[in-house]
């Protein structure tokens, strides 16, 4: 058995994930979020994949999967792509699943990020929480904003990641990236010593726990921008969930703290196109602004809503209404959008009125399509810098 010739496989097929599963000996393959089995590749059993993945594994690698049942790591195939895998054990079998990472990091206008994300980017310091359910497109993004830093400004950049998903090398920014496991023992661990490294934007992969958002909270606070990422659906629930996280007696002090530090969040999601070209992101956008500000500080997150729904000006905009508009665009159908929006009969409200900014007596902004892998030419956003490609691609996380 040849994981790396499967790997190759997956790549072909414009693949995103691939799945092993040894208890049935079969081989899956997700392609624009519809999973398939490869029928062609013969049924393996779990010694011979147990095999296989060690060639593909550091010795220590081994013994911490054998010790934990769990194992996060990356791979490379050169001249093919990255990626990343987690090996877990389902009834007493070796099971793995790969998530394709493109060696070409996507820039901000192939992906149509929105203009808020232009002016995230720009600013000295603050906390940027870029969320959505698991295969998203949140690394992408994510990575397509930190290269833009790493283009444009004189800054060092420090990136904790489990494991290094995209890799960037040195552009006008210097910017140094640390593997878990390899280069840290946690990301608490890693913002510990971060400000004695003298960065100026730090990417914090995922704030698993309440240490790790407290440390990058503080970071955001004395100085820096900060970068991160949440599983949480939108940003209302993003805001709660940090909250949440930390004792009765502690969550007074952090509405305080994150009020003062928060610069915005980007909550995304994947929506398969009407061509079948792939997909394309759909982005709910919280910019903080002194009127949300105040609402974290009172505890009075359920009007964030409201906000963000009538903050157009403000760049902001909720799920549904970005999800309207790529339908009006004609880059999604309206029963796909409706699938994935968070408030159906407010979509369907939307839609009614023929335009996402009608109630507010507002022209619709320029329509990008977003993160898809289309060959049409989507308006960049005002911010954007100029002479830069805008090839569309599939958003993946």
């Amino acid at each position: 058995m040849h994981i790396e010739e499967l790997l190759r496989e997956c790549v072909k097929r414009n693949g995103s994930d691939l799945h092993f599963k040894t208890d049935t000996g079969k081989v899956y393959v997700r392609v624009y979020g519809e999973l398939y089995e490869m029928e062609e590749v013969p049924h393996f059993d779990d010694a011979t994949f147990r095999t296989s993945i060690k060639n593909l594994l550091r010795p220590d690698q081994i013994e911490k999967f054998d010790r934990d049942m769990e194992l996060d790591f990356a791979h490379e195939i050169t001249g093919v792509a990255r990626f990343r895998g987690n090996l877990f054990q389902q009834r007493e079998h070796a099971q793995a699943v790969f998530r394709v990472i493109p060696f070409d990091v996507a820039s901000m206008e192939d992906l149509n990020l929105p203009p808020a994300c232009y002016d995230f980017i720009e600013r000295p310091r603050g906390l940027v929480l870029v969320t959505g359910p698991a295969g998203s497109g949140k690394s992408t993004t994510l990575a397509a904003m930190i290269d833009r830093i790493n283009r444009t400004q004189d800054v060092h950049i420090m990136t904790v990641e489990d494991p290094i998903e995209f890799v960037h090398d040195d552009h006008r920014a210097l910017i140094n990236q640390r593997e878990l496991d390899v280069d840290t023992h946690s990301f608490a661990n890693a913002l510990k010593y971060v400000l004695r490294q003298d960065p100026d934007v730090i990417l914090v992969g995922e704030m698993r726990d309440l240490e790790t958002i407290h440390l990058a909270i503080t970071a955001a606070e004395t100085g820096h921008l900060v970068f991160a990422t949440l599983h949480t659906v939108d940003a209302l629930q993003t805001v709660d969930r940090i909250v949440d996280v930390f004792p009765m007696h502690q969550q007074q002090q952090i509405r305080m703290q994150l009020s003062v530090n928060l610069l915005g969040v980007v909550s995304q999601s994947l929506v398969r196109r009407k061509d079948g070209r792939g997909r394309i992101a759909a982005f709910e956008i919280l910019n903080a602004t002194s009127a949300v500000r105040n609402l974290i500080r009172e505890n009075k997150t359920y009007q964030i809503g409201s906000i963000i729904q009538t903050g157009s000006r403000q760049k902001m905009q909720t799920l549904d209404q970005s999800l309207s508009k790529l339908v009006e665009a004609g880059f999604v159908e309206a029963e796909e959008a409706r699938n994935k929006a968070k408030d159906p009969f407010e979509f369907d409200r939307i839609i009614a009125l023929g335009s996402p900014n009608a109630v507010k007596g507002e022209a619709p902004p320029p329509t990008s399509p977003g993160a898809g892998n289309s060959s049409e030419t989507p308006a960049a956003p005002p911010s954007a810098v100029r002479g830069q490609p805008n090839r569309p691609r599939v958003g993946g996380e």
